[in-house]
């Protein structure tokens, strides 16, 4: 990319991913990447895959970082810093995001492609690297491909029409990428996860290198352990992003496909079962900071998941917003806002990348988009009762009622995991309901996107 000013290569030699440090490289002549992309050694290749995991999880706890800013786009919460108003002013006041401002309007694009460009960096590594099994280079390419995936997915979510390079894999100084579209960026992106399951399927049974925390398998063992994802399992993790995929794309039939070859289960106590981004306090590793005392929950939700007594709060808006410990003021606003998110309470709390709570709602959508809707009612009801503490709809919701209710169960069920609100209102063209759940007295925009960075755009 245009504004990459480093590569990062995290030859990370902690398997809790703790105490990691970051290779970067200002000098393109620097003697370590040049070793790594000319005569990379196993433990380095290896290293270099457990690395990933660092760079995909990069500027997404922040306070201005992926969940916090969609979150705050998405009215599920706000930022309110005294020593940077731009939290109002420009994510919501504002007449358009700023491209100019690296920290809002063109954040979120350094961070992905870095870790794009880290990938591809490895995959061109295995081709010269020896040591390395042709079964552990299946895997090792089958995980890069699936971890890039992940990181276009979070480019095209914020940038959405406006597009994204693809074509990322040049060296420096060569003729910048084009910016491709929307749809095509989705097709690059459900290329990528197909490519991955192919060599995955040929990758053996376990991967060479650690993963993290977030990354332990989704099979119970008999003997108690817990091990990393396996291969097999990490499978159906690739088939749960596609199927996302498939569903911002609107192939439902698709989803369906893919949704069965992932880990669903209507499991009792199965909804959060997935892979997590991973957060601890050991020395040199990232703490998860969505539990500064600036991010507010927004004060509406208390009112719109109240259950028909009017009185019962949705039980998922009871586990994930508690009390402040402080309190945040608002010029203009009267109210004080006095709640936060309680399920990011710890400063090890894991933040969801895809989780089986999501796939059974995913299933739903596909199924009334094509009008399967006793079916869709069957996952919707499982939800209902076994997440928000409500009573199943004893009818069977067709049309945009069902729409409706499938799109309440996302907002709470998935409440500030990752800018999911925000992506779904404009997926259904609803972003301008938003503004009901401004503060009161209060009327902002709501920017259905996040422009191209300015620095990327020089020389075009």
């Amino acid at each position: 990319m245009k504004n990459m000013k480093k590569v990062v290569l995290a030859l990370c030699a902690t398997v809790g991913l703790g105490g990691c440090g970051d290779l970067s490289v200002p000098d393109l002549n620097n003697p370590s990447l040049e070793s790594f992309q000319e005569t990379p050694t196993r433990t380095a290749v290896l290293n270099a895959s457990t690395g990933l995991l660092i760079g995909t999880r990069a500027g997404v706890t922040n306070q201005n970082g992926y969940v916090a800013l969609l979150g705050v786009l998405g009215r599920e919460g706000i930022v309110l810093d005294s020593a940077d108003p731009r939290y109002i002013a420009e994510m919501l006041a504002g007449p358009a995001l700023n491209g100019g401002s690296p920290a809002f309007g063109g954040n979120l694009w350094d961070n992905p492609y870095a870790n794009i460009r880290n990938a591809n960096t490895l995959l061109n590594a295995l081709e010269k690297v020896d040591g390395v099994t042709d079964a552990e280079k299946k895997a090792i390419r089958g995980f890069a491909k699936t971890i890039q995936a992940l990181d276009f997915l979070a480019i095209i979510n914020t940038r959405d029409t406006n597009g994204a390079p693809i074509d990322v894999n040049r060296p420096f100084g060569a003729e910048l990428a084009p910016i491709e579209s929307k749809e095509k960026v989705l097709a690059h992106i459900a290329l990528l996860l197909d490519e991955a399951k192919a060599d995955l399927e040929e990758g053996g049974t376990a991967f060479p290198f650690p993963m993290s925390s977030g990354f332990k398998d989704l099979t119970p063992r008999t003997d108690g352990k817990v091990i990393d994802i396996t291969v097999l399992n990490f499978i159906k993790v690739n088939r749960a992003i596609k199927a996302r995929v498939d569903v911002y794309r609107e192939l439902w039939e698709e989803a369906l496909v893919d949704l069965e070859e992932s880990f669903i289960t209507t499991a009792p106590g199965s909804l959060d079962l997935g892979v997590y981004h991973a957060y601890s306090t050991g020395s040199g590793d990232v703490k998860n900071t969505l539990n500064g005392p600036n991010i507010f929950a927004n004060p509406i939700l208390l009112e719109d998941a109240k259950q028909p007594d009017g009185t019962t709060l949705d039980a998922r808006v009871m586990d994930k917003v508690k009390d402040a410990k402080n309190s945040g003021e608002l010029p203009g606003v009267i109210e004080k806002f006095t709640k936060s998110f309680s399920h990011y309470e710890a400063d090890n709390a894991s933040i969801p990348i895809i989780r089986n709570e999501e796939l059974i709602l995913l299933r739903a959508e596909a199924n009334i988009r094509l009008e399967r809707y006793e079916a869709a009612m069957n996952d919707i009801n499982l939800i209902r009762t076994s997440s928000g503490g409500q009573a199943e709809i004893p009818e069977v919701l067709e049309g945009e009622l069902a729409i409706n209710e499938l799109l309440y169960q996302r907002r709470f069920s998935l409440l500030f995991e990752g800018g999911h609100r925000w992506i779904d209102m404009r997926r259904y063209g609803r972003l301008e309901e938003l503004k009901r759940e401004d503060p009161p007295g209060m009327s902002f925009n709501v920017h259905p996107r996040f422009p191209i960075p300015t620095t990327e755009m020089v020389g075009r």
